[in-house]
């Protein structure tokens, strides 16, 4: 017996919406290409708004954060993926996965806590028209590195395996950067937990973190395992501190931490943020 094929275009729209809604992003802008009615249902706002996460709406009603015109679920999304939205007073960022439509993060380097950060011996705070915050934080010396950020999980996508990124660039030569590797970890950590238990020395000295990555080239043999800085598409550098899979149960915040603590005066960076986004596949 000969089995019958499904037509899709033969479905009413409406079906068709519902079809595609259970696929993702690409493959909706995939399908529209096959025909007029399966464009139709592939553009419509039934699919699309079951692409943007359900918070997105509370997200973007935060003061301060940008207003958008009236548009389709479609250019809502494509615009939340190509233009991330300030919030929480213009300290983090926050847009859409190309791909999956999971939400992403940006805390600005105002947001995270940067040993001497507030001493303009050591650190100084100015703007730069490539970076998507007012402000992002400009080393003079220092001999303490320290950055630490923290994000609630439940800002986060679930079922879903984050990475955090720092982003920065060097606006002059990376002064001990590219010959002392730097310490870099993700963790888990009870929500409000305190910077100071346990404290960045007693980190280090107990193991917890281990120097295994360049922020800048280094000018010596490295191994295999030691990580190095990739260039952005927007023009930054991008270091790995570490991943964590979301579940969406949780109720925890993520530590995250790069640190130089045992060498020399170092200098030459400029920090952006802290980006946490899903593991591209």
């Amino acid at each position: 017996m000969q089995q019958r094929q499904l037509d899709l275009q033969a479905l009413p729209e409406g079906c068709i919406a519902n079809v595609i809604w259970l696929t993702s992003p690409p493959d909706a802008c995939r399908l529209s290409l096959l025909s007029k009615i399966i464009r139709s249902a592939a553009e419509s706002d039934a699919v699309w708004d079951k692409f943007i996460p359900p918070e997105t709406q509370t997200i973007l009603s935060q003061p301060n954060s940008l207003s958008f015109p009236s548009k389709s679920k479609k250019d809502l999304y494509m615009s939340l993926c190509d233009n991330p939205v300030l919030i929480n007073e213009g300290n983090m960022s926050f847009s859409l996965d190309k791909w999956s439509g999971k939400k992403c993060y940006m805390i600005a380097s105002k947001g995270l806590r940067i040993a001497w950060g507030d001493t303009p011996r050591y650190w100084e705070w100015i703007s730069l028209p490539e970076s998507r915050f007012e402000e992002v934080a400009k080393l003079r010396m220092v001999g303490w590195f320290e950055i630490r950020g923290r994000i609630a999980t439940r800002m986060l996508s679930p079922s879903t395996l984050y990475k955090a990124y720092l982003v920065y660039k060097f606006n002059e030569r990376p002064w001990t950067f590219d010959n002392h590797p730097t310490a870099v970890a993700v963790s888990a950590r009870s929500y409000g937990f305190d910077y100071e238990c346990p404290s960045l020395s007693e980190m280090v000295e107990g193991g917890e973190l281990k120097y295994t990555a360049f922020l800048a080239q280094p000018e010596r043999e490295i191994s295999e395992e030691t990580r190095l800085p990739d260039k952005r598409a927007d023009g930054w550098l991008e270091m790995e501190l570490g991943e964590y899979f979301c579940e969406g149960e949780e109720d925890v915040e993520l530590e995250m931490i790069c640190c130089e603590i045992n060498s020399s005066g170092k200098s030459g960076i400029i920090v952006q943020g802290i980006e946490v986004r899903p593991k591209s596949n």
